[in-house]
């Protein structure tokens, strides 16, 4: 599946973000670059092997587009965790944010 997320963090932030999220996760990091990160490793049951990679390139000023893929097929227990980390993000650009419900 496809994620993506714009925040106002620098590229080299979101990526040290996701280097930390996903090392705790148990993923393993398969290829890096500077904008770029593939993991690798299993993420709940059944024990299949999954792998994600997330970009982060500057968007039109001050934001930063982040891009995950997930080799995942519908909403798996990866996908929850992109998701997750886009919170994390959320709450890393602006200590203050609260999730509400929006109804």
């Amino acid at each position: 599946m496809r994620h993506f997320f714009r925040t106002h963090l620098t590229p080299a932030e979101v990526m040290a973000s996701a280097d930390t999220f996903f090392a705790a996760l148990g993923l393993s990091t398969l290829s890096s670059a500077s904008r770029a990160r593939t993991y690798k490793g299993v993420v709940g049951t059944p024990e299949v092997t999954a792998h994600v990679k997330v970009t982060a390139s500057p968007e039109g000023g001050h934001y930063t587009f982040v891009e995950a893929h997930t080799d995942q097929m519908g909403e798996s227990r990866l996908d929850r965790n992109v998701k997750k980390f886009f919170v994390q993000l959320r709450r890393q650009d602006d200590p203050r944010h609260a999730l509400e419900a929006a109804y």
